[in-house]
């Protein structure tokens, strides 16, 4: 650690721990250097023709200085060579061997950062040149909110929301909210979230000493909703923040309904549920499951929705496949989930109910998840 170290401010539920989750022992997440406000981590695995525009929007903020970590997953498209010649000492370079995941990548992005806060970043994004300030305006304000969510727009339609946080179904699935809707103002508002996408998130360093780092198992997807109701179950907040723009190439890496996609999504889902739904909410979801995949089977066959959209670039057969690989995947990793899954619950600050008012100010119905792109 570089610099003068300063301490981060003890969270609003008093928790000061550090975290002991394989993700997090042994790091001190609450020690930064005050000189650095933010610590910006972004991702890559072959994502050459991405890096110009997004490290440049990160070098062109209004808050300065912003610490840049590209964090490269065993890239061999010359992305690593790119970031040297290209950027030389303004970037912090970490080259892993291989590719460990996303989440693997953000932790050692976050271990290796100097930042009073961090921000987990795609590859495939722009920002906005007060992105990162307005971020950092709100988790100050909100000392309480463990997370804060820009406002991501697609980038190749600027009109066009790609997520304004997220929704969350009943059987631990999450969604863009606000996804593919036309930007009319209508999420201009802050306001709370359950939860931000891991493409483009503010991070509290408390917040990651209290409830521990990504799921590295996850190794792409969901890794993003487990973090938001960890910190939820512990009595942090996530904030959506409409002035704090990012625009993002949704699914570029593996594209929109690849079957890697979706066999990640719903086998990383099932762990998720596992691990964070209270109880009560666990003996049901499985019947909430049922009736999602019943409708994407209906919309497989009429072709709408993303089960549709799947259906159409591959096959309902591919798609059926997916889905059993992923539903043995998942019960194969049920042990060590579960492990998990008691030592969160037994650090659970609110109550088991409180779920239920999740679901009623950010839960979305079936329709919205197996019926929309």
């Amino acid at each position: 650690m570089t610099g003068n170290a300063g301490n981060e401010g003890v969270n609003a539920v008093g928790a000061e721990r550090e975290a002991t989750t394989s993700a997090g022992a042994g790091v001190s997440l609450t020690r930064y250097d005050p000189e650095c406000p933010v610590s910006v981590i972004v991702v890559n695995c072959n994502g050459r023709d991405h890096l110009e525009v997004c490290l440049s929007s990160l070098l062109r903020q209004t808050l300065q200085p912003v610490e840049v970590i590209v964090v490269d997953n065993g890239s061999n498209d010359g992305s690593v060579a790119f970031v040297r010649e290209r950027f030389g000492a303004a970037i912090r370079l970490i080259a892993n061997p291989t590719n460990p995941g996303y989440g693997a990548a953000l932790n050692t992005g976050i271990r290796a950062a100097r930042g009073r806060y961090l921000i987990a970043l795609n590859n495939d994004t722009e920002l906005d040149t007060g992105c990162v300030q307005a971020l950092v305006e709100a988790a100050d304000t909100y000392p309480n909110a463990g997370s804060c969510a820009p406002k991501i727009l697609s980038f190749h339609d600027r009109n066009v929301i790609d997520n304004v946080g997220h929704l969350l179904y009943i059987d631990g699935l999450s969604r863009g909210r606000g996804r593919l809707e036309v930007d009319r103002g209508q999420y201009d508002r802050p306001e709370e979230v359950i939860g931000a996408s891991g493409c483009a998130v503010l991070l509290r360093r408390a917040m990651l000493a209290d409830v521990g780092l990504f799921d590295e198992d996850f190794f792409a997807y969901c890794e993003d909703t487990d973090l938001a109701l960890r910190a939820r179950l512990a009595g942090w907040t996530c904030r959506y923040v409409p002035a704090a723009v990012v625009y993002h190439k949704y699914s570029a890496f593996w594209g929109e309904y690849s079957p890697r996609k979706a066999f990640f999504v719903e086998r990383n889902r099932v762990w998720t549920a596992v691990k964070c739904l209270p109880a009560w909410l666990l003996v049901l979801s499985p019947l909430f499951t049922l009736l999602r995949f019943a409708a994407q089977g209906w919309g497989a066959l009429r072709r709408r929705g993303a089960a549709g959209r799947f259906a159409t670039a591959h096959s309902r057969g591919a798609l059926a496949l997916v889905l059993v690989r992923a539903a043995a995947a998942a019960a194969a990793g049920l042990p060590r989930m579960w492990q998990r899954r008691r030592s969160i619950q037994r650090h659970r600050r609110v109550p088991a109910m409180a779920a239920a008012a999740w679901l009623r100010d950010f839960g979305m119905g079936v329709r919205e998840v197996a019926l929309k792109d």
